[in-house]
Order: C-alpha cells, then sequence, then structure tokens
C-alpha cells in the first residue's frame, strides 16, 4: 500500500489508513506530553532556565532615550539623536547644498 496514490484507494482503504494514522498520532502524543511533564517537573531532560535580563536591568530590546546630536541650522528646536532614519528637515537643508551630517552636530 506503500507506492499506492491516495487518489486511486478505494474508501475502505482510505479509512483504515486514516485509523492507523490516528493511532501512530496517538501514541505519539502521549509520548510528548510524559516529556513535556518531566520537563515540568525538572526531571531527566534538565531543569527550566528563567530568561535572563540584562545586566542593567533593561528588558532586551529597549533603550534609554538618547541625548540629540544634531540640531538644525535654520530651526534650533528641532532635533535629532541620530538614531534611526534621517530625519525629513535634515534631508531638506541639506538638499541643493554642501551641508553634511557632520555639519549639524551640536557643539
Amino acid at each position: 500500500m506503500a507506492g499506492k496514490q491516495l487518489k486511486t484507494m478505494e474508501t475502505a482503504e482510505l479509512l483504515t489508513l486514516r485509523r492507523k494514522i490516528d493511532a501512530l498520532l496517538a501514541e505519539r502524543r502521549s509520548e510528548l506530553e510524559a516529556q513535556l511533564a518531566a520537563f515540568n517537573d525538572g526531571g531527566e531532560l534538565g531543569n527550566a532556565r528563567t530568561p535572563r535580563r540584562s545586566t542593567n536591568g533593561a528588558r532586551k530590546g529597549r533603550r534609554a532615550k538618547a541625548a540629540p546630536k544634531y540640531q538644525s541650522k535654520k530651526d534650533k528646536s528641532l532635533k535629532w539623536s541620530g538614531r534611526g532614519l534621517m530625519p525629513v528637515w535634515m534631508r531638506d537643508e541639506m538638499k541643493g547644498t554642501k551641508l553634511k551630517k557632520e555639519s549639524f552636530l551640536i557643539q
């Protein structure tokens, strides 16, 4: 029956195959549940570790707010830390001029 196509099998054969598959899946499920129970109890699969935090206690992926590093030449209230995409105001001020990113550094 291994070489037979599912499309050409009779309904009775398909139902028998399905029962066999269901039995195998149920057996595998009980094995996995037993392994999971042993894992949760700290059994043979080792002890579960808790996720670590970084040394400063912050969550992974979060950063402190950065101090501004760049400032607009035209409007001194527009500032940028240098993280992320370049702001529109900086791109607009650089366009058509010889100004570089370093020209906007706060001194």
